[in-house]
This record gives C-alpha cells, sequence and structure tokens, in this order.
C-alpha cells in the first residue's frame, strides 16, 4: 500500500470575506498505512455545511476545532473500511465519520461509526443534517398538532428538512424564509410549505403576518437577525422560538451581527426563546435514522440535497452552498 497516492484539500489561507477557491489546495499524499487499533477508510461521500465556513477563521464562538493552515480540512464523510487490524471492523463495512476533505483517511477505531448499509435507502442520508433539524422542531421549538411553524433559512440543508418534520409532527400551516421566488416556488411545490417569505422582497415582519395571519406558535429560527425580529413581532402568546442556527452572523462580511430584541414582549406574550445545538442532544439521531428511513421508503419525507463529483470539487461546493446557489443539503461523491 505504501506507493499508493490519494487527495486530501488543505486550507491555504484564511478568508478575508466570502469563500473563493484559491483559499484550498489540493495535494497528493500517501495513503497511510493503519496501524493496530487504527482504521483505513476509502471516503465515498462527504458533506459541506455552512459551519465550515466559521471554521475557516482563527478562532470562532462554534465548539468544535478551527481549520488549521496547510492542513486538511474536516468534516462528515461515509467511506468502505479497507483496513482495520486489531479492531472489530471488517474491510467492506461502511463508516461514518469526521474526517472528510480527504478520499483515504486514517482514524482511531473508536472515531469511526459503523452504519447499517439498510438502514436508509440512500447512504448519502447519514450526511443530511436531519438530526438537527428534528432536534429543533421536536425539542427546540416543541412543535405540537394545530402549530402555525415558521421557518427561517427554509432552502439549505436543515431548512429543508425542518418544515417536513414540522408537518409531521402535525402542524397545519408551514411558512419558511428564503433567499430568491425560485427556490420559494420549489419549497411550496415540492417540500410541503404552505407560503414563503423572501429576503429582499420587502419588510420579512409585512410578509410574515401576510403569510400568518393568525400568528405564529412556533420558530425554527437558522438565521437570526431581521427574521428572528418578525419572528417574535408576529408570535402568539405561549409560542416556542428555537434558535438553531446563525447563518446572519456566519456569513457576515462585517463581523459579527447582532439582533436588537424586544424583552417586553417575551415577557408580555409568554414566550419561549431557546438556543439549541445537536452536542447536548446526541441521543435524538437513533430515532431520527429510523424516522428518516421510514419516512423515504413510504414518501412523507424527501432528502432535497445537490451532488457535486470529485474530491477536487469540494471547495467549489462549499463556495457555491455559502452563496446559496442550492436547494438542501450539498454532498460531494469521492
Amino acid at each position: 500500500m505504501t506507493n499508493r497516492m490519494h487527495r486530501e484539500v488543505r486550507l491555504a489561507a484564511r478568508p478575508q470575506g466570502p469563500v473563493t477557491e484559491d483559499l484550498f489546495e489540493i495535494v497528493e499524499v500517501p495513503v497511510p498505512e493503519p496501524g493496530p487499533g487504527q482504521v483505513l477508510v476509502r471516503n465515498t461521500l462527504m458533506g459541506v455545511a455552512a459551519v465550515m465556513r466559521t471554521l475557516m477563521d482563527e478562532t470562532s464562538v462554534v465548539p468544535m476545532p478551527s481549520y488549521q493552515l496547510g492542513e486538511p480540512l474536516h468534516g462528515s464523510a461515509i467511506g468502505e473500511v479497507v483496513a482495520a487490524p486489531g479492531t472489530d471492523l471488517k474491510p467492506g463495512d461502511l463508516v461514518e465519520h469526521r474526517l472528510g476533505w480527504r478520499e483515504y483517511a486514517l482514524l482511531d477505531a473508536d472515531q469511526a461509526h459503523r452504519l447499517d448499509p439498510d438502514l436508509l435507502p440512500d447512504p448519502a442520508g447519514h450526511l443530511s443534517q436531519g438530526p438537527t433539524a428534528w432536534m429543533g422542531v421536536v425539542r427546540g421549538a416543541e412543535v405540537r398538532p394545530g402549530d402555525t411553524v415558521f421557518v427561517t433559512g427554509a432552502a439549505g440543508g436543515v431548512g429543508s428538512l425542518a418544515g417536513q418534520i414540522a408537518r409531521l409532527r402535525g402542524a397545519t400551516r408551514v411558512i419558511g424564509s428564503t433567499g430568491s421566488q425560485q427556490k420559494a416556488d420549489r419549497l411550496i411545490k415540492e417540500f410541503g410549505y404552505d407560503a414563503v417569505v423572501i429576503r429582499g422582497a420587502g419588510p420579512i415582519e409585512e410578509q410574515l403576518r401576510r403569510a400568518a395571519p393568525e400568528g405564529i406558535d412556533a420558530l425554527f429560527d437558522n438565521v437570526g437577525g431581521e427574521q428572528l425580529q418578525a419572528a417574535i413581532a408576529v408570535a402568539n402568546r405561549g409560542a416556542r422560538l428555537a434558535i438553531v442556527g446563525a447563518l446572519s452572523r456566519q456569513l457576515s462580511q462585517d463581523g459579527p451581527a447582532t439582533t436588537e430584541i424586544d424583552t417586553f414582549s417575551l415577557l408580555a406574550r409568554s414566550i419561549t426563546l431557546r438556543g439549541v445545538a445537536l452536542y447536548d442532544h446526541l441521543d435524538l439521531i437513533p430515532e431520527w435514522n429510523a424516522q428518516f428511513g421510514r419516512g423515504l421508503r413510504e414518501g412523507t419525507l424527501t432528502f432535497p440535497h445537490a451532488r457535486l463529483r470529485g474530491i477536487e470539487q469540494a471547495p467549489r461546493a462549499l463556495r457555491e452552498l455559502t452563496e446559496g446557489r442550492h436547494l438542501g443539503a450539498v454532498i460531494v461523491e469521492l
């Protein structure tokens, strides 16, 4: 194995603003040799996510290690075990791990999570942001039958599943937000949204009041900023507002963005505002996978995603994701 080579994507420079492809370099390196207790995995699929833009900065508030200059990036990936001496993994096993952005990954056996190949009809589903969407709907916004739900960033990898999950939990009206009419049309036609407010097409609060004349009972917020303010303004008494993402800050060119909140209106209407992060709710992942597999097979859930082929497309995949080019998750086939 010693003379085989593979490619990995390294961080070449820290971004000063948006993601550009010159921030990455693709290098050929020898395929590593596994020692006892280690696993060599041939990666087949990797996911990209907005949080990766945050990790490209030297420091971030995200509880994940930042990327290091000259080192390969990391992130969720799926692959097949090639060799795993002294472990209970076998060649051919399908595993999920955190060492994406390379064609072969060498990791300790406890860092590779064996997947049941029959659990989901498409293994790429293991790279969905469904666990975050499920957590935000079930534990964050506590969506109940009869609710009117507002999902911000509805066309992203999280939001495009959150709307479907809210419907599954009995919501009677599901409203999304996105950045273009084209995505809005698809969200209504393909992904079960009843109405969509469009960023840049007039004040969000006015659009939301038209879309939700009875007010909203639950918010799944991926964005913050004006969209969160609008949700608070339109929220009913006892509404549950879950902060699941902060795209307006993560993708801001002007440094940290803050959102002004009228705390008196929260108090007067007994509104709950709650930040939820998946690392506090990892117990939900098996529950989600069972639900996702069932939903995909029965046709009650779909997995919106774009696929790009080849590791050389990974920088482009992250750039296009942060530019809002795709609807749903963005996956790279290696």
